[in-house]
C-alpha cells in the first residue's frame, strides 16, 4: 500500500457502533475505533495512492448509514 491515512468521523447520535463495525469490513480499513471528542470514530487507511484514499472516503465511506461528517488526515 502506498499511502495511508486517519480518517475522522462524526456521526448521529448512537450510530458510532454501527459505522465501525461498517468500517471493519471494508478492505483497505486497518484499524476503526469509537473514541471521545469532536468525532466519534477513527479509522487507520491504506490505498495504493491518494487519488484511491479520496475515492475510498467519498464513495465507500460517506455513504455508510450514521456518517456525517469526515476530516482525512494523510500521512506524509
Amino acid at each position: 500500500m502506498g499511502a495511508k491515512a486517519y480518517v475522522l468521523i462524526e456521526t448521529a447520535a448512537n450510530r458510532a457502533r454501527q459505522v465501525v463495525t461498517s468500517l471493519k469490513r471494508l478492505e483497505e480499513v486497518r484499524e476503526a475505533d469509537s473514541v471521545t471528542g469532536p468525532y466519534d470514530v477513527i479509522a487507520v487507511v491504506e490505498a495504493t495512492d491518494l487519488d484511491a484514499i479520496g475515492a475510498l472516503v467519498t464513495e465507500r465511506i460517506h455513504p455508510i448509514p450514521g456518517t456525517i461528517h469526515t476530516l482525512t488526515c494523510l500521512v506524509i
